[in-house]
């Protein structure tokens, strides 16, 4: 696991560049450095040394040095692979899975993404066709930036590594900002710069004498199967679970695991617990508010499996984390979880450097409420185009003049809801700030400027061109290329590295998501029951008092946060000349949201996501300001 950077240019690349670029990543690649330079590229990476911990160091080259790569992430099954190069004639030096970047290249050029199995962001530079190839895992585990400018392009982990290079333009992304304000991530390929993307999840990059070229080379095939045995499914989904959690066990550094208390991260450590010769150590984050608090769920497989359980509490004293939060996020983030997610993170990496996790198992297996609201609202059947717009009208009007818990206006909500599509539907259960909100909150300019711009296209194309077929086959597919990679795996992998920690995600294995995306989604949601099969295979392994539990998710108290200990610096951050002097939003609409929730509605939501990205542009947006950040939000002690 590491951080990686560089440039490749027709012209000469900058070395120094790329040093500083690496260098302000450290946090992702405490235990080296390694740098390659010539004529036309030079690439970088920071190394947390996880396998191969002797001769494992980056950049990886060819037997000639035609070929040089720097990775990060984790190929899996590259003990198959290097027996598979070796057997074709190559000479591999290391032990480790980062050397068969260069030989598969050799034998399968760009094609070589075929052949990995793991989590990864790559850039291969083959010198003799002066050719940069930049590739992201499937699902997105792991992050990557670029910028090109015809003769030129940079890449990093990391948004701040581009931000070293002067030239390199902190204008807003206004439609970028727009699209956050909806779904409080940045959705790929936009990033929050203009000029600067992020590579998608499932893509190649190809950069050769300044040319520029993109591909997808992976999407999930939700083309049903024949009809499956559900005891069989059960049975194959425990095997391959097992399977992908063994493979990920593999490291030459202490290893453990989050444990929530929730279905998905309860089977990933019984997996292990049932594949380890030690007890397992497992890492718990709770709250004061016995609301949000999980501790107890996660004691019940703690004590099943005799793991080495560690606990922290986390309280809006320990807030002060916000300014290097804000620092480790390149772009504004407003999932609240990211706090919680630091400080497991924190607490875990002073006992291991890997940890498995749950990531994944809701998204293949039905795991979110929202499925089932989904699931039974398909049975509203669609009204007359007249009558649906007649509907959104009326709706949208008892909206505006009711209370915001009253009857009236979940009434006009339903109203609105039964108008739209399927996956409008879905859109507006995922959109913190709606269109008609942003219209209102905007300045006058950024109002003109994105009148026509709708966020929600972008799942409407992705359910759109799904391989479903059906409504929740389609949605399940919207938050796997959305949802998944561009807010919960960037949360992940943004903690995690912070704190120099590699986090591993079993439920995220191709195969195994592959293969539930061909099952029948009645085997995953029916009626207003979740997660069915999932529950059903792993039920012998888990107390069963937590399969009845509703899921929680990873929440913080935040709205009563926001009205006590976070009152003040919501108001100070969100009102003051600084704020007022971008002139993005209407002063007086901000203020009406927090007298509003401190009067007693939840507003949680829209202000942490306006906190956020005032947090965000404070600590990176201004050139001036990056330098001072970074010297008070220095790497975590580990």
């Amino acid at each position: 696991m590491c951080g990686i950077a560089g440039t490749a240019s027709t012209l000469v690349p900058d070395p120094d560049l790329v040093r500083r670029m690496c260098n302000v990543i450290v946090h992702r690649g405490p235990d080296g450095a390694g740098y390659h330079d010539d004529q036309h590229a030079s690439l970088g990476m920071r190394r947390l040394a996880i396998i191969d911990v002797a001769t494992g160091d980056q950049p990886v080259r060819n037997e000639d040095g035609s070929v040089v790569a720097v990775f990060n992430g984790e190929i899996y099954n590259y003990p198959q692979l290097r027996r598979e190069l070796v057997a074709k004639g190559h000479r591999l030096r290391g032990r480790g899975d980062s050397e068969t970047l260069v030989h598969l290249y050799e034998e399968h050029g760009t094609d070589l993404v075929h052949h990995l199995r793991g989590m990864f962001a790559f850039a291969i530079w083959d010198r003799t066709r002066q050719r940069l190839i930049l590739a992201r895992d499937r699902v997105g585990k792991k992050p990557l930036y670029w910028r090109a400018d015809g003769t030129t392009i940079h890449f990093a982990s990391e948004l701040k590594s581009l931000a070293q290079d002067p030239r390199m333009s902190r204008d807003i992304d206004l439609v970028a900002l727009h699209h956050y304000l909806t779904y409080q991530y940045v959705p790929a390929p936009w990033s929050i710069y203009e000029g600067v993307q992020k590579l998608s999840p499932g893509h190649i990059l190809i950069w050769e004498r300044g040319k520029v070229t993109v591909r997808r080379y992976w999407s999930l095939d939700r083309t049903a199967r024949k009809p499956v045995d559900q005891r069989e499914a059960e049975e194959q989904l425990r095997e391959l679970l097992l399977e992908a959690t063994r493979i990920r066990m593999v490291s030459e550094r202490p290893i453990g695991a989050f444990l929530s208390g929730g279905i998905d991260s309860s089977a990933v450590v019984a997996a292990m617990a049932m594949q380890s010769s030690e007890p397992v150590k497992t890492f718990c984050i709770g709250f004061e508010d016995s609301r949000y608090d999980e501790r107890g769920k996660a004691r019940m497989v703690a004590e099943r499996y005799g793991t080495d359980h560690h606990e922290l509490v986390v309280s809006a004293e320990l807030l002060d984390i916000l300014p290097r939060l804000a620092w480790h996020f390149d772009e504004p983030f407003a999932d609240s979880s990211a706090i919680p997610s630091f400080y497991v993170a924190q607490l875990s990496r002073k006992h291991v450097t890997v940890v498995l996790n749950g990531d994944g198992g809701d998204e293949s297996f039905g795991g979110y409420q929202r499925y089932a609201l989904m699931n039974q609202a398909g049975r509203i059947p669609a009204l007359p185009r007249p009558l649906a717009a007649m509907s959104t009208r009326t709706g949208d009007l008892i909206i505006r003049r009711s209370h915001s818990r009253s009857f009236s206006r979940r009434l006009g909500r339903l109203m609105r809801f039964a108008a739209q599509q399927p996956s409008r539907r879905y859109a507006g259960l995922m959109s913190c700030f709606t269109s008609e909100q942003k219209a209102e909150i905007y300045g006058d300019a950024l109002r003109d400027r994105l009148t026509d711009t709708d966020s929600h296209l972008l799942l409407d194309a992705i359910y759109r061109d799904s391989s479903a077929g059906t409504d929740l086959g389609r949605i399940l597919d919207v938050d796997v290329m959305s949802y998944l990679p561009g807010d919960l795996l960037v949360k992940v992998d943004i903690t995690t590295m912070a704190n120099s920690l590699e986090a591993r995600s079993p439920f995220l294995d191709q195969r195994l998501m592959e293969w539930a995306a061909a099952l029948p989604p009645k085997l995953h949601v029916r009626g207003g029951r979740t997660k069915m099969l999932l529950k059903r295979a792993v039920a012998s392994w888990l107390p069963p008092e937590l399969l009845d539990y509703p899921k929680r998710g990873f929440g913080v108290p935040l709205a009563a946060w926001l009205r006590g200990e976070l009152r003040d610096l919501a108001h100070d951050v969100l009102t003051d000349d600084t704020a007022r002097g971008r002139g993005l939003f209407r002063p007086e609409v901000v203020r009406d949201l927090l007298s509003g929730h401190a009067a007693g509605a939840d507003h949680s939501a829209r202000l942490w996501t306006l906190i956020q990205f005032e947090l965000w542009h404070r600590a990176h947006a201004e050139a001036s300001e990056l330098v001072g950040v970074e010297a008070h939000c220095p790497p975590a002690d580990i």
